[in-house]
């Protein structure tokens, strides 16, 4: 009998839905304290998951779940930037 692979679920700070890993984008605070897009899920620091929808993401950052997570204040800049890396330009 095949062993059944547990597929790793991860709930979303904006929506507060459960999501499969591999479906979500993972924000990151280095242990230097930049925040910046992870793309692959193996950047060192710690992470904060998100669907790859802007509005989630969005609301997030008003919520302020982003600090909640990496336990500091983020700065919007640094979190506009990673919007930016994530979603491109888009409003």
């Amino acid at each position: 009998m095949a062993k059944v692979k547990k597929i790793p679920i991860r709930l979303c700070l904006g929506c507060k839905e459960p999501h499969p890993k591999k479906e979500m984008a993972r924000i990151v605070r280095s242990p230097e304290g930049e925040i910046s897009y992870d793309p692959v899920g193996k950047k060192p620091g710690r992470g904060a998951y998100i669907c790859k929808k802007v509005q989630c993401f969005d609301v997030a950052v008003k919520t302020k779940q982003f600090a909640k997570v990496f336990r500091e204040q983020v700065a919007a800049e640094k979190l506009a930037e990673a919007r930016a890396q994530l979603f491109g330009g888009v409003e």
